[in-house]
């Protein structure tokens, strides 16, 4: 595992913030991991949807806190025409961007920066398509691209977007990060200065934050948006003292350095629980954590050889090893339960069975003492707090079958891009949904469509299972689409694309002067409505 450790500058900033006059209202957050940017457009990590989605912007449409349930944000209203292809979005006004020491704006949110946002991703002539890359993920992966057939302007508040057929989760989706709203404004001033990649890097939203400034590894600092169209925060302001050591988080905690800790590692939340200092929130997680096969890859391309390492493995040790104390359970389907009318529970698990394992393995053509790479994530996520340990269990139990596995790890934005461009034969990741919909998690982790753009690690691409999903985006009737969704959940389990391991039991640990504070079933942290006694 490759965890980088707090400077001590960084340690020095975070304790002359405490010590200081604002030690009431400013909130530390130690969280796990340095952003990928400052652009939800471009990124995917919870990491980053944290540090800018959820501080620094908005979106049309959002999710209440602590729940899935959509609220209207930037949008104080939208319409849907009888065949469900339109959709019309009617803007607050007044809205005002941020002013930051690099930009200051001149009029307030209007239809030009929701067209700019969306039009960046999904037209590739646009001048800021290339910023960055040229990679949308989010919006390529669930369809964007292809379906949003056009986005206008009716009048300087209203926005209208059509779509090529119905699709029901669409308007969840346009409460995800991807859809955060930038400033036209601000884009123009950037391309006429020549410094377009600023927009990734300096962001100027309409959130509750204020982006301050960011040390690479270290700390992001945000103030209070005194103009916040919800009400202004009670916190002053917000730092992130990024500390990729689960320990160093929890100790950190406990000495009162951040008022808030990112995934504590699972062997300390009792000691937690009994700290009368602290407190200790948890929730059901909307997640899964998996190991992906990339069946473009040797011998992964073989779905006997994917069944036998899904036999090879025992998850009750994972379980037990990597989520001690109930914090986790074993997980059958890429659908966490939590998702009850599309999960499917007559699915059956691959039980435990080395010998059945060899057996299909020397079907397959597979020598003993095959070496395969097994890439393990550098973080603690929500859906698997030690990746390096539960590697080094299946590291173990594939050995046992005669599958040599050399662990590998990256930096942790290096290693979803490497994954993302297919270079692993096999690795670990996870998802906790952005939207409650299980397309988000079949259509998104799992779609034809995802293994060409990345989203799809594993790369599979299996016509009868992307048929069934694709009809059930395209159904509103929500029993016919739970049926649907457990057909395919069959077909997901015999081909065997991915082991899936866990669900996972999400836990924030605070100090007990946090006030506010709710878990949010995304797995993103909001710092909106929280206050500091």
């Amino acid at each position: 595992m490759n965890y980088r450790t707090l400077t001590l500058a960084s340690v020095s900033m975070a304790a002359a913030l405490l010590a200081g006059t604002v030690q009431a209202k400013t909130l530390i957050f130690c969280s796990e991991g340095s952003p990928e940017n400052f652009s939800p457009a471009r990124a995917t990590s919870g990491t980053t949807s944290t540090a800018a989605a959820e501080t620094i912007y908005s979106r049309l449409v959002d999710f209440e806190r602590g729940t899935t349930n959509l609220v209207n944000s930037l949008a104080e209203k939208y319409e849907v025409s009888a065949d469900g292809k339109v959709y019309t979005f009617t803007l607050r006004k007044g809205v005002k961007f941020h002013t930051t020491s690099y930009f200051k704006p001149t009029r307030t949110l209007n239809a030009d920066d929701v067209i700019f946002s969306v039009e960046r991703q999904l037209k590739k002539d646009h001048p800021f398509n290339p910023i960055g890359g040229g990679k949308y993920q989010y919006f390529d992966d669930l369809g964007m691209s292809e379906n949003l057939v056009k986005i206008e302007k009716v009048d300087d508040l209203t926005v209208r977007m059509t779509i090529k057929e119905a699709l029901s989760p669409f308007i969840t989706n346009v409460a995800m990060p991807f859809m955060s709203v930038y400033s036209k404004e601000y884009a123009d001033q950037l391309q006429k200065a020549g410094k377009m990649d600023d927009i990734d890097l300096k962001p100027v939203g309409t959130g509750p934050f204020i982006f301050v400034d960011y040390v690479k590894d270290s700390t992001i600092r945000y103030k209070t948006n005194p103009d916040y169209f919800e009400g202004k925060s009670s916190l002053d302001g917000l730092v992130f003292a990024i500390t990729p050591d689960s320990a160093q988080r929890v100790n950190k905690l406990k000495a009162g350095e951040c008022n808030v800790a990112a995934y504590p590692n699972p062997a300390d939340i009792e000691n937690l629980k009994k700290d009368t200092n602290l407190k200790v929130l948890q929730q059901a997680g909307l997640n899964v954590g998996y190991i992906a096969f990339n069946v473009q890859k040797k011998p992964f391309d073989d779905k006997r050889v994917r069944q036998a390492l899904n036999l090879a493995i025992n998850k009750k040790t994972i379980i037990e090893a990597v989520y001690p104390g109930g914090i986790g359970e074993t997980a059958k389907n890429p659908l966490p339960p939590v998702i009850g009318w599309a999960y499917n529970n007559d699915v059956k698990d691959y039980a435990f069975d080395p010998e059945a394992a060899k057996k299909l393995l020397a079907e397959a053509g597979v020598p003993a003492d095959t070496e395969v790479d097994l890439w393990a994530m550098p973080v603690a996520r929500p859906y698997n707090p030690n990746a390096k340990r539960m590697a080094e269990i299946v590291q173990a139990d594939w050995a046992k079958v005669g599958i040599k596995a050399k662990i590998v790890s990256f930096d942790w934005a290096e290693y979803l891009n490497r994954t993302r461009e297919g270079e692993h034969q096999t690795m670990m990741l996870g998802w906790t949904g952005d939207t409650g919909d299980p397309d988000n998690f079949l259509y998104e982790l799992l779609g034809c469509g995802s293994a060409k753009s990345g989203g799809n690690r594993a790369r599979w691409c299996n016509q009868a299972f992307e048929d069934l999903i694709q009809k059930a985006r395209k159904t509103s009737d929500r029993a016919e689409r739970g049926k649907l969704y457990k057909e395919a959940q069959v077909i997901f389990k015999d081909e065997a694309p991915w082991v899936t391991v866990a669900h996972a039991v999400q836990t924030v640990p605070m100090s007990k002067n946090v006030d506010g504070f709710k878990v949010d079933p995304l797995g993103r942290f909001k710092f909106y409505g929280v206050s500091m006694k």
